[in-house]
Parts: C-alpha cells; sequence; structure tokens
C-alpha cells in the first residue's frame, strides 16, 4: 500500500521538478517478474525507473547503513528496498532478490555496474536472474546528470531494450558471464544511439579511485 500511494507522488514531484519524462519502447516491458538492469548515470535513476515501468512495481537493494535510523529503515522497508553489505555482501545479497522474484509479485532494479563511477560490470545480476528464472531487462537513462541540470526542465528520457532471457543451461563461468554482460552492453548502447547518439556519459575517475580506495580499507 505504501508503495502505491508514494509513486504517484514521487511522480508528481518529479514533474514538478523536471517537467515530462519521455520513455521510448514501453511495449518491451513485460507482465511478470524481472530485472531492470541499467548503465548507473545518477543517484535518481531507480526513481525514473520505477516511475517509467509503472504499474509494475520494484525491489532494490540499498546500502546497510540507511536502514540504521529507524525512520529512514521503515520508509525503505515499506518502499521494497533490502539492505545489503556493500564491502561483505554475504549470501543474501543473492537469496534475498532471488526469493523476492521468485514470489513474483515484484520485479528488481539493479544496477551490474555497482557505481555511478565505472563501466565494469560485476556478475550479480546475470546470477539472480539465472537463479530466479527470469529474464534482464536493459533500460537506459538519457538527460541531466547533476541535480542542478534536473532542476532546469532539461529533457529526460527513459528506453526500454528487448528482454535479455538467460538459457537454463548456460554457464556462468568467465565466458558465460562475459556473454551475457556484452548483450547487456550491446543493447543499452543501441538505445543510447535510439534516443539520442550525441549523448554521452562520462564517469568521474576521481570519485572511482577514491570509492576503490575505500573498498581497499574496508
Amino acid at each position: 500500500m505504501f508503495y502505491k500511494i508514494v509513486r504517484p507522488i514521487a511522480r508528481f514531484l518529479v514533474w514538478l521538478l523536471n517537467g515530462h519524462t519521455k520513455t521510448v519502447n514501453r511495449e518491451n516491458l513485460i507482465d511478470g517478474p524481472y530485472i531492470l538492469v541499467a548503465p548507473h548515470r545518477t543517484w535518481w535513476e531507480p526513481i525514473i525507473f520505477a516511475i517509467a515501468a509503472r504499474p509494475r512495481e520494484f525491489s532494490f537493494m540499498a546500502k546497510k547503513e540507511l536502514f540504521h535510523n529507524p525512520i529512514l529503515r521503515w520508509i525503505l522497508v515499506h518502499a521494497h528496498a533490502f539492505p545489503v553489505d556493500r564491502f561483505n555482501p554475504g549470501p543474501s545479497a543473492i537469496k534475498t532478490p532471488v526469493r523476492i522474484l521468485k514470489e513474483g509479485k515484484l520485479s528488481l532494479i539493479m544496477f551490474p555496474s555497482g557505481t555511478r563511477y565505472s563501466a565494469q560490470l560485476k556478475g550479480g545480476a546475470v546470477l539472480i536472474a539465472k537463479m530466479a528464472k527470469v529474464p534482464l531487462l536493459p533500460v537506459v537513462y538519457q538527460g541531466p546528470v547533476t541535480f542542478k541540470d534536473f532542476l532546469k526542465h532539461r529533457q529526460v528520457t527513459v528506453g526500454f531494450g528487448t528482454p535479455i532471457e538467460i538459457p537454463p543451461r548456460q554457464k556462468l563461468d568467465e565466458a558465460g558471464l562475459a556473454a551475457v554482460n556484452e548483450a547487456m552492453t550491446n543493447a543499452w548502447q543501441q538505445l543510447d544511439q535510439q534516443i539520442d547518439p550525441n549523448f554521452k556519459y562520462q564517469p568521474n575517475l576521481e570519485k572511482l579511485a577514491e570509492e576503490k580506495a575505500a573498498d581497499k580499507i574496508k
């Protein structure tokens, strides 16, 4: 119920702050659970994607530190979020989303790179998709990547690609993961070309170095 109440409010706020969000290829959205996978470009993408892919409801991962605050924890839990330890993920980082997807009521939003500052894809989304027996659905965000520009009503576009199925016999060894990751990357590139071939996202290399340094400390 909380999710159903909050999403229209979020949609209104996005409209108020930025204007109308354009969606491309909504016909690619499927009826049933799936993992919405995207290259991570802004911190507000999960909100935009959840609005653009309605009426489907979504779950998402959030860093466990956010759950320390009881009020924020209540909001996150009722918004279908679940905690993940970024530095020591543990089995629950896979088992929890697999269980959620198998229940069939929710889909999942994931960023295979894990960060806005890297283009290197990890294998978590592919493994979860195979274990839950659901497809990956590529999506891209094109638009302002700073909140200041977002407030200037600059065009925001969300494009949905063709679902990527993980065959039951697909091996998730190095070659198998590389093949699926390549399919995702190609789908994102095709969507970017379709929406605006001049759009370029450049990861912040300084931020990436800071994150890598933090990972080593942890």
